[in-house]
Formats: structure tokens, sequence, C-alpha cells
């Protein structure tokens, strides 16, 4: 055990450091992924569960932060009990930052904060090298529009089939690009190649790319949240495993990747915790909250 591992406090910078907020990814950190496909199951451990609430108990905001949609997220937040006390809203950063919303049981999400782009030119420039490419919008509050189903199992709600052109005609918050005949290689590989203008991009577990706004990310999110809140960075630990999280683990005060991470997430962290089928964010929480 290295000394950074025994005094994790050292990490942040802040001798006798605790966080204030709680920075959690969703799939590959608190949900554990299918074997072998591109999803996770539903579900969340014990030990997660109350990690995630000694964390709320001792006055810490937690806040999700993912590149789901916020359909997508208040199952989860659900599965938590994550309602904030007081029945406060619960702070959200959705779609890898350009969507942050609050969330009150019982369905009602308020938007405050969303990022949107001209996605068309993107989009279009990756159908031409990759044709066999399907691609996706959130509908908000029903599921996706598509230009050709996705796997099963890989978005929440309903899917509608439409056109390119109709899908990218009006500014967006995010694209999903997912092409079942490639690899996560081949992605990373034509997101270098495009050279994109106007937008950001993140590459997933599978052959899975996210178009964003430029600037745009887990961590300009959280910035917006902290900054409604009255904290810093040095406040946030956060905990993450896949691309569209580098940014906000070499943002927080402590930045930490799962055990399965790929090693730009190990690089980009602070330390490790465990993997996600070990209860690595329970783990790393109870560092802080035990």
């Amino acid at each position: 055990m290295t000394a950074a591992e025994e005094h994790p406090e050292e990490r942040a910078g802040l001798p006798g450091w605790t966080p204030r907020l709680v920075a959690l990814d969703i799939d590959g950190t608190l949900l554990k992924w299918v074997e072998d496909r591109g999803t996770t199951h539903e579900e969340v451990t014990p030990a997660v569960y109350d990690a995630v609430h000694r964390a709320l108990d001792a006055g810490a905001h937690v806040v999700l932060a993912s590149g789901r949609s916020p359909h997508g997220m208040t199952v989860i937040a659900d599965l938590l009990d994550l309602h904030g006390h007081d029945d406060d809203r619960l702070w959200v950063v959705a779609s890898n930052g350009a969507v942050i919303f609050r969330y009150l049981p019982g369905g009602e999400v308020e938007v405050v904060h969303e990022e949107t782009f001209d996605a068309a030119p993107a989009v279009r420039a990756i159908l031409d090298l990759r044709p066999t490419a399907r691609v996706a919008i959130e509908d908000r509050g029903r599921g996706y529009r598509v230009t050709n189903p996705f796997p099963e199992g890989e978005l929440s709600g309903e899917m509608v089939t439409i056109s390119v052109d109709d899908l990218v005609a009006e500014p967006v918050s995010r694209v999903i690009i997912r092409d079942p005949e490639a690899t996560a290689d081949d992605f990373v590989e034509l997101g270098r190649n495009l050279g994109l203008h106007g937008t950001d991009y993140v590459v997933g577990w599978t052959a899975w790319l996210d178009l964003t706004p430029v600037g745009v990310s887990k961590a300009s999110g959280l910035q917006h949240v902290c900054d409604e809140l009255g904290l810093t960075p040095d406040d946030v630990l956060a905990i993450g495993d896949g691309r569209n999280d580098l940014e906000m683990l070499g943002w927080a005060g402590r930045g930490v990747a799962m055990g399965q991470a790929v090693d730009d997430v190990h690089l980009a962290a602070d330390a490790t915790t465990d993997s996600v089928n070990d209860d690595g964010a329970a783990v790393e929480i109870s560092r802080w909250f035990p």
C-alpha cells in the first residue's frame, strides 16, 4: 500500500480534507456491466447504496454525472432513493454535461441549463466514413429518435425511427453514434481522423461515440452545480470509469478511477479504487464516510 493510499486526503492536496460534493458516474461505477454487452444491470448493490447514504447523512451533496439522458438517470436516482434531504431537488448532470437538471421523486424534471449545437456537419462526416453507423438523439421524456434501431438494452425508453436529415435539422445537446460492426478502437481512430469542428466527442466501451458542444463535459456541468452551491472543484470527490470521465477526474479535488477503467482514465485520476464488480465506488466513498 502506498502512502497516498494510506492517507488519501493528501491526494486532494488538503490535509484533513473531506469531500463536500460526491460526483458519481453511473454505468461501470454504480452499476455493473452485463458481460459481453454494452449495457449494465439496473441494480444498485447494498454496499453502494449504504455508502451513498452515509455521504448524504454527513451533509455532502451527491450528484449523478453521466452520459445518459435525463430519462435514463432518474431511474437510477430512484434506485438509490437519491432525492436529497428535506425533499430538496437532486442536482443531476446528464448528457455528458450538456444538460443539468433538478429532480424530485414523482417524475418532476426541471432542466436548469442546456448547451446545444449544430450536429449536422459532424454526423454527415461520420456517416460518410461509417455508413453502417446508427444515429440517435434524445426525445426527452419518451426515449430516442434514431436512424435505425440500436441493439436491445442500449437505449432507454421508446425508439422512433426518422431520417438523418430530420434528426439533425435542429440544434441538439447530444448525438449518439453507434456501429455494431465496428469496435471501440475503430471509433477512437475515427474521432482522431475526422478533426471534428464545432463539437467534442467521446468514445465509450463499445463502438459508441457521443458528440457534444465544444467545451462541454461532465466537468463543465459539475462546475455549474458547484457555482450554484457555493463550492469549488477542491470540494469534489469524483468517481468514474470511462473516457467521458477524463475531464471530470482531472477537474475534481480528488478524481478516482474504477479498477476496470481503461489506461487513459487511470492516468487522468489521482487514485484507483476497486472494480465495479467489487463495489469500488463504495470502497472509495467509505474512506471519507465510514
